[in-house]
């Protein structure tokens, strides 16, 4: 299926690993030049060469979005190389419950998930009002609806995503530009697989993927699919988003998750 994304411009933010790094080189396939965001220059340079590689256009700019600085200088030349796709990506997990999760831990969730966000929204909306024609997608989390005790922080802000996401929305109405969420659930990255073939290991259970993979589903994130999520899914699902074949979809927290949120 041809996405209609040829000659879109694309800043997929934190896409120098993981799933940014999968929406970056998914966008890029469907003919979006893209902008890889991170703080490392090697790992964003090592994606944007897998994108020239075959043969997609990309460029890096480096800064850290929870610095109102340097996010400001991220933001200013996403909006001055005309991107008209935003992926807001970006957003730090930390394990705290309620005992141990004081007002910096707050606060640092919400400025990492939100404000990181919102400081590359608001640069870079003049220029698509200007064109017409504008998709954020930001990444939300299957904490949003089911919200994690040991993540009280990343669940609250996540939750704030999806409503920021939906004002901005409407807000929007009538501009040509729509923004809507994406809420992965338990989606399998290097270093996740990683700790779970670890743990299998000191446990003397199968390290094998193929073997371990529907023993950690069964036990960690239980779902109709009947394995855990990748990258990949996730990336399949921005890119259609931000697609202008998904032109009436506004507004939305899609969850991507196999079904382990249950429909209310």
């Amino acid at each position: 299926m041809d996405l209609e994304l040829g000659g879109r411009k694309a800043l997929v933010t934190a896409s120098s690993g993981g799933i940014g790094a999968a929406v970056a080189v998914r966008l890029a396939a469907e003919g979006c030049a893209v902008l890889v965001h991170g703080r490392d220059a090697a790992r964003a340079e090592a994606v944007a060469g897998r994108v020239r590689s075959a043969g997609g256009t990309a460029q890096v700019v480096l800064g850290d979005l929870t610095d109102d600085g340097a996010a400001a200088e991220v933001a200013g030349r996403a909006a001055a190389w005309g991107v008209d796709v935003l992926v807001n990506n970006a957003g730090p997990v930390a394990e705290h419950d309620w005992d141990d999760a004081g007002p910096a831990v707050w606060l640092e969730a919400m400025n990492g998930n939100v404000l990181s966000a919102v400081r590359v929204i608001r640069a870079v909306l003049p220029g698509m009002r200007e064109r017409g024609w504008g998709r954020v997608v930001n990444l939300g989390s299957r904490a949003a609806t089911t919200p994690l005790p040991n993540l009280v922080g990343y669940s609250a802000a996540k939750a704030a995503v999806v409503n920021l996401t939906t004002s901005l929305a409407r807000h929007l109405a009538g501009t040509g530009i729509t923004a809507n969420t994406v809420s992965p659930g338990v989606i399998v990255t290097d270093g996740m697989r990683r700790l779970f073939e670890d743990g299998a290991a000191r446990r003397g259970r199968p390290r094998r993927w193929d073997e371990l993979e529907p023993l950690v589903t069964a036990e960690y994130a239980p779902n109709p699919t009947g394995r855990l999520g990748t990258a990949d899914d996730i990336a399949a699902t921005v890119a259609f988003l931000a697609s202008p074949l998904a032109g009436y979809i506004n507004g939305i927290d899609l969850r991507v998750d196999g079904g382990l949120v249950p429909v209310p």
